[in-house]
């Protein structure tokens, strides 16, 4: 039977975008199709952007009206759009952002759709609802599931739970939640499922300014003020007020009336920052991280897109949210890895921030001391403004820095800490201060050896070896996740006895530390040791107000934390990043080194920093030792530049993974023998190799690597390379464009 193509008439919307009813609509659903499917408008007609539910062969699935249909299929048999759901439709700005980002990262659209349509119960209609808080007094008999209960909704912050999120967050039945309501224990509370969040107030008392902050304010706020986008790296040193700067930038941004977005690294900062912008502006900002409840989520994702939440707070994917009107976005820290989207929609968040401003007139400002080199380049040439903040605020000032020359040291088999560091220790808990023990290794060792046979135990699944967690008593394997109890045999030889630890990790450490400083308060900061952001939080807490002598932290101690009494900072092993082959090893380790360090001394009694090294005379480590930034950041795009790698020229990982180990390097070798459209832009082709870990969860990896000039087209160079080969069904292609590790 003859296909019948659908007359433009019923293809075009108004000048409002509105497809009346029975008018051909393309919607382009989470499903991994491809494309966008026609259906017919319903009753009523539907606006372009508008979320809907379609049929997809028997099933139902969720989409965006993304334009007019295709008219290429016999309309008689096109079906019509189920409903539309009760959600503003999706801005305009929003899709494109969506389309562009997709086109950056060679990513499927269903797949990029997915990251904008994450709100939970999105096809539910309004409602009233019952929610769940902590209330004022303590049951009179408490049970472990009553405390599971109470603790829930402490480590939440008093944030509302349904019923069914609270039980099973606490792993208790209803009827125990229901008991404590009864006890008054827990509040129920009959409220509409979705409130606008409390007004913030740009006008209340902000803090007093130094002379390069309040310069730092006027400048951006002529942007925010002028209405269009422009990118601007905030650079100043640790403790030099960098956040009440864009807090200011914040206000003049919810003074036009337009909405805000502060992208923070780490879920542990989240708790600590809400707290200075509650203080700020009188109300608290909406949150959007994996620490909140599916039902705050649902209420943040709704009222953003209604233009009733001013300020966001949260982590990377709060950038795919439906704003109504973007005026600023704040990425502070902006050089931390955790901005990398390291699996399913691979994706850097400080740069998609600023192609999303880019599309919506608005401002961007890059917070970091130590700013990667992309964004200082980027300076460097012009495309983004730069302000410096040069001085700590106050009467603090930058701590002394010096090197351990750790050949000289003396130290027992199985210790870590040396004479040098543990005078230094000494002296400053003999004066009431704090001190801080780094090192950049989760777990208690990084290697479980077989004194019998030799081997190292590794994971099932990964080709990596399994770390011991002596605190949890278990065995993990940081790639995938597994873990298992510590074994008394060697897995291998069946030896009894003769598993030992090789290496230091936090928790080995902290070992160490409490036998070589008996009588020091010992607080253990390192992020698998917490159930909870809550419980992460009361632990920064206390340490800031006295709680602990002796801070033993990995990287998650360098994220911004502000511990006043805190004068010494120790780093471990100051080598460790320098090891292997990344092209931002050097990058990676200036900037947690001084991150590190610049925890040090941040009131009004100085600060030191002492880095045990086996390389003093490293360039690195000399870099960070003698301050001159900006002869080091000067030296390493020197050394790219001559390379032609990133930030000064294109890479693009490409991973292939199988069950079969044979069949991702047949159809790897076949991809790189067949690579005419990435030889016709230049690019060279490194590869198949296996990955560093070759095997994770179960599956071999093989890699590839891509190199070309900065001017090239590699995205389409990319696709049209791809699209030549038919892949095996237990085959994944993974394209990474800008790879930031190469594991």
């Amino acid at each position: 039977m003859a296909q019948t193509p659908q007359p433009t008439l019923f293809s075009t919307p108004s000048q409002d975008g509105h497809f009346e009813e029975g008018a051909l609509v393309a919607v382009l659903t989470t499903q991994p199709l491809g494309r966008a499917l026609d259906y017919k408008a319903p009753e009523g007609g539907v606006w372009e952007g508008a979320f809907v539910e379609v049929p997809l062969g028997p099933r139902k699935v969720f989409g965006v009206v993304w334009g007019p249909g295709a008219g290429d299929y016999d309309y008689a048999k096109i079906r019509s759009v189920s409903r539309v759901l009760d959600a503003a439709p999706m801005r305009e700005e929003m899709r494109l952002f969506l389309t562009r980002a997709a086109d950056y990262t060679l990513t499927p659209m269903p797949a990029m759709l997915r990251l904008g349509m994450r709100a939970p119960g999105l096809g539910d209609p309004p409602s009233m609802r019952h929610v769940y808080r902590l209330g004022e007094t303590e049951p009179g008999r408490m049970t472990d599931a009553r405390a599971r209960v109470l603790q829930v909704l402490r480590d939440y912050g008093g944030l509302a739970f349904t019923l069914g999120e609270l039980a099973d967050s606490a792993g208790v039945t209803s009827s125990v939640v229901k008991g404590l309501v009864k006890l008054g224990s827990v509040h129920e509370v009959e409220t509409p499922r979705d409130l606008p969040f409390a007004p913030l107030d740009p006008d209340l008392p902000s803090k007093d300014l130094s002379a390069d902050q309040a310069a730092g304010v006027a400048a951006l706020c002529v942007g925010i003020k002028g209405g269009h986008y422009g990118t601007t790296l905030l650079k100043g040193v640790t403790g030099s007020g960098k956040t009440e700067v864009y807090l200011e930038a914040v206000a003049e941004c919810l003074r036009a009336g337009r909405q805000a977005l502060v992208l923070l690294p780490e879920i542990a900062l989240t708790s600590e920052f809400l707290t200075r912008v509650e203080a700020r502006f009188g109300a608290r900002p909406a949150e959007w991280h994996s620490g909140i409840t599916m039902t705050e989520r649902r209420r943040t994702w709704r009222m953003i897109a209604e233009g009733d939440a001013q300020l966001v707070v949260g982590a990377r994917s709060a950038l795919f949210l439906p704003y109504r009107d973007l005026g600023l976005i704040v990425v502070d820290e902006e050089h931390d890895t955790s901005y990398k989207q390291e699996d399913g929609v691979l994706y850097n968040a400080r740069d998609m921030a600023v192609l999303r401003a880019s599309l919506n007139d608005a401002q961007v400002v890059l917070a970091s001391a130590t700013p990667s080199l992309e964004s200082w380049s980027n300076a460097q040439a012009g495309k983004y403004q730069r302000l410096e903040l040069t001085s700590r605020f106050g009467a603090a000032v930058l701590p002394d820095m010096r090197a351990i020359d750790m050949r000289n040291e003396t130290l027992a088999s199985g210790h870590w800490i040396s004479p040098s560091l543990k005078s230094a220790v000494d002296a400053r808990l003999a004066a009431g201060e704090q001190a801080l023990l780094f090192i950049n290794r989760r777990g208690y060792a990084p290697i479980t050896l077989c004194r019998a046979c030799g081997q190292q135990v590794g994971c099932d699944h990964c080709d990596a070896r399994m770390v011991e967690h002596r605190f949890l008593k278990r065995l993990m394997c940081h790639q995938c996740g597994e873990t298992k109890p510590m074994p008394e045999a060697c897995p291998s030889c069946g030896a009894v006895g003769r598993l030992s630890a090789v290496g230091p990790g936090v928790e080995r450490l902290a070992e160490e530390a409490a036998e070589l400083f008996p009588n020091a308060r010992l607080a253990v900061l390192s992020s698998d040791l917490f159930g909870s952001a809550r419980a992460m939080k009361e632990q920064i807490e206390a340490i800031a107000a006295g709680g602990a002598d002796l801070i033993i932290g990995t990287q998650l101690v360098a994220k911004g934390h502000n511990f006043p009494l805190l004068t010494l900072v120790g780093v471990i092993d100051a080598d460790l990043g320098l090891q292997g082959s990344d092209l931002r090893a050097a990058e990676r380790t200036f900037q947690l080194m001084r991150q590190v360090a610049g925890r040090a001394g941040r009131a009004e009694k100085p600060g030191s920093a002492m880095l045990q090294t086996y390389q003093p005379e490293h360039p690195v480590i000399r870099a960070i030792l003698g301050g001159d930034e900006e002869a080091f950041w000067e030296a390493e795009a020197a050394e790219r530049m001559a390379a032609g790698v990133p930030p000064y020229g294109r890479m693009a990982g490409i991973v292939l993974s199988s069950p079969n180990i044979q069949e991702v390097f047949d159809v790897a070798t076949d991809m790189a023998r067949n690579c005419a459209p990435l030889r016709a832009i230049g690019a060279e082709l490194y590869g198949p190799a296996p990955a560093p870990i070759a095997r994770i969860r179960g599956r071999h990896r093989v890699r590839l690597l891509v190199k070309a000039q900065k001017g090239a087209p590699v995205q389409r160079a990319l696709a049209e390379w791809v699209a030549q080969f038919k892949l095996p069904s237990t085959l994944r292609l993974a394209i990474d464009i800008d790879p930031q590790s190469f594991y």
